[in-house]
């Protein structure tokens, strides 16, 4: 039995003349966190919608492993297939109580009726909805909303979930309960697609994460392999005391001739004087180098030790969530920038 679980193959879609998917291809294996990326438009809900059997496409294929642990085209049959949960962007449910839509959920979704009421309990419990459990939901938070949402799409304990957006409208606890339960349910080897504009969340719980962009899947990996291909690699040192501009300018010279060899080859070759920079509010300086886990130990040596006597390090970070802010604006731009060379 093969480990992926899911299979995407020349998917399109259309909305009259719009084309709202062209051609995106990527698989999934089983026990996976994917994160979909793009700004508003790139076609992430739409892909959701299609691999939740929504919406049907107009080109390619969606398999999906069935109870046989066969791949299974889901648009041409929908039976046998494992169990799936759905999270929409925007949830929206009739004025009932929690308990009365969970229960629900279970029972159209075959769960055993055994266990439906304790697993109700232990999700509201765990996402502190318990004292909210007959309560109408009209009056209820956005956050609450959400959290109830996100509950219905795990109710039955699905193989497969699929989240559009699960942290919107939720405070920072809440957001932290989210992540540790996606954590959680990984470790049971569910698979989980998430879409989400919340670029620092995607880091703490992705393996891979899909670049869409104009319908089109522009970039599908793991966050360091993507930010290496990209060479977006930057090192913040903070220093304990701020440097005169004059001094700060003669040190970045020394700088940038100590450590020549390990910045960014680029920047290098064309003389670029942004690969070191000095900013004296926050007493850092930011240093562009090729991304490579040597390198970084060496520049860390050099300024430990050469510079020692020009001033006193105080923190030396690599920051993740802001390369991967950097790494989603840098693809979107080089793809607007060949869709334009291509147009010419």
């Amino acid at each position: 039995m093969s480990d992926i679980i899911l299979q995407i193959e020349k998917l399109g879609k259309n909305y009259g003349k719009f084309a709202a998917l062209n051609d995106i291809s990527f698989s999934v294996r089983k026990g996976e966190i994917i994160g979909l990326v793009g700004p508003n438009g790139a076609g992430k809900t739409t892909t959701l919608k299609l691999i939740a059997r929504l919406i049907r496409p107009n080109s390619g294929e969606i398999l999906i492993q069935n109870l046989n642990g066969e791949m299974q085209n889901i648009h041409q049959k929908s039976s046998n297939l494992i169990e799936m949960g759905y999270l929409v962007d925007i949830p929206n449910f009739y004025n009932t109580t929690p308990y009365v839509l969970l229960k629900h959920i279970a029972n159209i979704r075959n769960y055993s009726k055994g266990n439906v009421k304790s697993r109700i309990d232990e999700l509201l419990k765990k996402f502190n909805l318990h004292q909210w459990k007959y309560k109408k939901m009209k009056n209820f938070s956005k956050g609450m909303i959400q959290k109830v949402g996100f509950l219905a799409s795990i109710i039955h304990e699905p193989e497969l979930i699929i989240l559009d957006e699960p942290q919107t409208g939720l405070d920072p606890g809440a957001r932290i309960k989210i992540r540790e339960y996606l954590r959680l349910l990984q470790n049971e080897k569910k698979t989980i697609l998430i879409s989400s504009h919340l670029l620092n969340e995607l880091r703490e719980v992705c393996d891979k994460v899909a670049l869409i962009n104009q319908g089109t899947l522009i970039g599908f990996d793991t966050l360091d392999n993507l930010e290496r291909n990209f060479k977006i690699k930057v090192i913040f040192c903070e220093i304990l005391e701020p440097l005169p501009q004059e001094k700060a300018e003669i040190l970045i010279e020394k700088l940038y001739r100590d450590l020549e060899l390990y910045l960014e080859k680029e920047m290098v070759d064309t003389n670029n004087r942004e690969a070191i920079t000095y900013t004296n509010k926050s007493k850092t300086f930011k240093i562009r180098y090729d991304g490579l886990e040597a390198s970084r130990s060496e520049i860390l040596t050099i300024l430990s030790s050469k510079f020692k006597s020009d001033f006193t390090i105080s923190s030396f970070s690599e920051p993740k969530s802001s390369q991967f802010e950097s790494l989603y604006s840098q693809t979107l731009d080089q793809n607007r920038n060949e869709k334009l060379n291509g147009a010419e």
